[in-house]
């Protein structure tokens, strides 16, 4: 299994070379008014999917610490009630 996991990202790895030195063409980004910037087009689109990325990251964080919250309180809660031994039967029908 871990043969194939590498050899997927050898794939993965040789296309993404493949595709840098394929897009090495300068271009150029108007992002401000009156600013330019130059860069490769595989730079731009680098910045670009990291920029991506963190924002993805950082919008997530809410959930996170949320998460986080209700799991502490709920362990405070299962800390305080009573383990009891005889657990309830239902009643039958």
């Amino acid at each position: 299994m871990t043969a194939l996991t590498w050899a997927i990202r050898a794939i993965i790895f040789v296309f993404l070379v493949i595709f840098a030195t394929q897009n090495t063409d300068p271009v150029s980004l108007r992002l401000l008014p009156g600013g330019v910037w130059q860069a490769p087009l595989v730079i731009a689109l680098l910045v670009f999917f990291v920029a991506g990325v963190i924002i993805g990251a950082l919008s997530l964080l809410g959930v996170i610490f949320r998460q986080r919250r209700e799991i502490s309180r709920l362990k405070r809660e299962a800390l305080r009630k009573p383990v009891s031994l005889n657990p309830e039967v239902p009643p039958t029908a």
